[in-house]
């Protein structure tokens, strides 16, 4: 009885240590493919090979490798509706110059006011958390866990001239 007692803890200590693992860290495969799958409900957004710039600060270490691991979950190209995700690493500072992106993935980290005003002069959406949603320097958030959520916030969508079709308005929360 003791053996199996015991035996039922280390499972159970097993079980909670897998799943505070797993739960700590969002899966970026997963919000990318629903951040490409987002792109395609745009009205005139991007088909085929769209690039995703991902803006990080060279000068913090989290965000380096938020970057890091958003590049290596894009790999040579990450399939997502009738869109291949390909991946550009961008250094905030670098936002006011990029060319040739569809859309910028903000890392936890960087400026979000700078990113955003740079971006909303060179008409790109912004993809960030909540919060830079919320705040309106992202035009959209995307998380996967634990369902999936995205927020629009209407105001920065209409600065950069993004209109998504209306099905898409049935599938998110607008801010």
């Amino acid at each position: 009885m003791q053996f199996k007692l015991k035996s039922l803890w280390r499972a159970g200590a097993l079980l909670l240590v897998l799943s505070l693992a797993t739960t700590a860290h969002a899966d970026p495969a997963k919000d990318l493919a629903v951040v490409g799958r987002s792109l395609t409900f745009l009205e005139n957004g991007p088909s085929g090979k769209a690039v995703l710039g991902v803006v990080f600060d060279a000068s913090k270490p989290a965000s380096v490798a938020e970057k890091n691991a958003v590049m290596a979950a894009l790999g040579a190209g990450l399939s997502a509706g009738s869109i291949t995700l390909v991946g550009k690493p961008v250094e905030a500072s670098e936002v006011g110059g990029v060319s040739g992106v569809a859309a910028l993935y903000l890392t936890k980290g960087v400026n979000e006011a700078a990113v955003g005003s740079a971006a909303k002069s060179k008409k790109l959406i912004t993809i960030g958390d909540a919060a830079c949603a919320t705040s309106g320097a992202c035009v959209m958030s995307v998380s996967t866990d634990p369902k999936v959520d995205i927020e629009v916030n209407r105001a920065a969508a209409a600065a950069v001239g993004a209109t998504f079709k209306s099905a898409f308005s049935m599938m998110i929360h607008q801010i």
